[in-house]
């Protein structure tokens, strides 16, 4: 590896966590950072050796690792994997876990607006220091600036076509857009291509519902019960698929809406 980089370093600590993970329930903290800094080579800069201590003390933070092993070795070096952080680690390379593989993953997939990536940007901060709340508020707010892409799509193909626009959906409030979204695709949902329609008849709501839900549970407090780790975790998880959607559904919106 020529250069090292956060993205790099944050994706090699976890992969090396990962392996000694494998190979039994627990492991030391020295054992892991030595082999990273070996597969880095950065044997010689202070800096990045900081840095990766950095994001070694995230991962206890956030709660993706603890210390010890078991009653007979309960302090440093041993530590272990959270059932947490044996979720995150499933799918190392674009879990919210790892935020540059994630949002690396989601900006050479799929196209997303810039609304949408600075709010999905912070979302993902936020997530990674432990703020559930927030995230779950930013995320739905990525969401929606993508929902809000489509309903403009729908917008400018309906008067194009000199067609009547639904005055829901030049509504202020999102979930009267969301109904008059899915009520005018409803109505075209047999010109879709099958795949496109096995889509959206079956995760349009999921998608959007989910990630709302939490947003507004976050958002509108109806309890002092915090947002819990794994409705983010599932809001973050969902909306790569939200994104692969909305971009066939604006595809096809803007060439075969009829």
């Amino acid at each position: 590896m020529n250069e090292v980089n956060g993205q790099n370093l944050r994706q090699v600590l976890l992969e090396v966590i990962e392996s000694y993970s494998q190979r039994g329930h627990s492991f030391q903290s020295q054992t892991v950072l030595k082999e990273v800094v070996e597969r880095l080579k950065i044997g010689n800069n202070l800096e990045m050796q900081q840095a990766l201590l950095t994001y070694w003390q995230d991962l206890f933070r956030t709660g993706h690792i603890a210390w010890g092993y078991n009653i007979d070795n309960i302090n440093p070096p041993f530590c272990h994997l959270t059932e947490h952080g044996r979720k995150a680690l499933e799918n190392l390379s674009r879990d919210p876990l790892n935020p540059d593989g994630y949002l690396a993953f989601i900006r050479t997939t799929f196209t997303i607006n810039q609304i949408a990536e600075s709010y999905l940007n912070e979302a993902i901060k936020v997530y990674n220091a432990d703020c559930y709340k927030a995230s779950a508020v930013m995320i739905g707010a990525a969401a929606e600036s993508i929902i809000l892409e489509i309903r403009d799509s729908i917008i400018n193909k309906l008067n194009n076509l000199e067609q009547n626009v639904p005055s829901n959906l030049e509504d202020w409030r999102i979930k009267r857009v969301l109904e008059a979204i899915q009520d005018i695709l409803n109505t075209r949902i047999n010109n879709m291509p099958n795949s496109l329609r096995d889509s959206f008849s079956s995760y349009w709501s999921a998608f959007t519902q989910q990630i709302r839900a939490a947003r507004n549970e976050a958002g509108h407090p109806s309890s002092i019960e915090p947002i819990s780790l794994d409705t983010v975790h599932a809001s973050l998880l969902i909306f790569p698929e939200l994104c692969r959607l909305a971009n066939d559904l604006n595809d096809w919106i803007n060439n075969h809406f009829e």
